[in-house]
């Protein structure tokens, strides 16, 4: 699967990806990387991108790490996701590099990390278990 397919499958996928302009930029072997660019509807009062919108993108990013290993077959739902948000981002688009650390035969678990698109530091860090919902 390509980046342009990947993608389609992503917006068919979640709607709301494709609502948000969330871009996959790249994604292979359990990682991704998303972009979700900046939009004034995903600011919160003062002037960052929002939580809802930093989570969102956070859990399409995995799920797209995920997809990469079943060749895009749709597997399994998000079972918990934890975030800690670091510092606020700008009001500029946000990075998600997301990469499974463990993928077992129930439960999947990975991390991904958020940064404002030209930081070097991260904006959020999250962690994120999935639970299967096809036996291999």
């Amino acid at each position: 699967m390509n980046t342009a397919a990947m993608q389609d499958r992503v917006r068919a996928g979640v709607p709301l990806a494709g609502a948000w302009g969330i871009e996959v930029l790249s994604f292979g072997e359990g990682l991704a990387t998303l972009r979700l660019p900046a939009k004034d509807d995903l600011l919160r009062p003062g002037g960052t991108v929002s939580g809802p919108a930093l989570m969102g993108l956070a859990d399409v990013a995995m799920w797209v790490a995920l997809l990469s290993l079943t060749e895009g077959r749709d597997e399994s739902l998000t079972a918990s996701l934890t975030i800690t948000f670091l510092r606020p981002p700008p009001a500029t688009a946000v990075l998600a590099e997301a990469r499974v650390i463990k993928r077992g035969r129930t439960l999947s678990y990975g991390e991904v990390t958020l940064r404002a698109e030209g930081a070097a530091e991260p904006c959020a860090h999250v962690t994120t278990s999935w639970a299967s919902l096809a036996r291999r």
